[in-house]
């Protein structure tokens, strides 16, 4: 009964996590770098106020719910249970290692007072995101097949 249900648990997380990243870097980023730096940096502030605590919630409970698999599902999908955990772990490990220290930093600017020698954060932010998209969309890759071998 456990496995079916860490199956659905693990394919719903990931695709969550897969579909919301995405989104992101297809509609939000573009038209974040469109912005000039003032909107850009109050609607940054404006767009990260309830990420946290709900999608490190659901990338690393979807990643438990792999390491669950991985422990409890038939040999043929273990190895791709694994696999996924280790993707969501890496969008773990690259929003809060990576994305999450340029939020602090655009959070903590005054739109109202760019300073002239202002560095743009958005293309190191862009180059993060698109990682941690691509994670999410193997991991939910992974999952999708795994979950027919179980």
């Amino acid at each position: 009964m456990i496995v079916p249900l860490l199956g659905v648990g693990a394919l719903v997380g990931s695709g969550i996590v897969a579909g919301v990243l995405f989104a992101v870097a297809l509609s939000v980023v573009p038209a974040m770098r469109a912005m000039p730096p003032d909107r850009y940096v109050y609607t940054h502030q404006l767009l990260g106020r309830n990420w946290d605590p709900t999608m490190p919630l659901l990338v690393l409970t979807t990643a438990g719910a792999d390491t669950g698999l991985a422990v409890t599902a038939p040999a043929e999908a273990r190895v791709l249970f694994v696999a996924a955990a280790g993707c969501l772990l890496g969008v773990s490990l690259v929003s809060h290692l990576c994305n999450v220290p340029i939020n602090r930093r655009v959070r903590r600017q005054d739109p109202g007072a760019i300073p002239p020698d202002w560095v743009d954060p958005r293309p190191a932010w862009r180059r993060w995101h698109l990682l941690r998209t691509a994670l999410a969309v193997i991991a939910l890759v992974l999952n999708s097949v795994a979950t027919t071998l179980v």
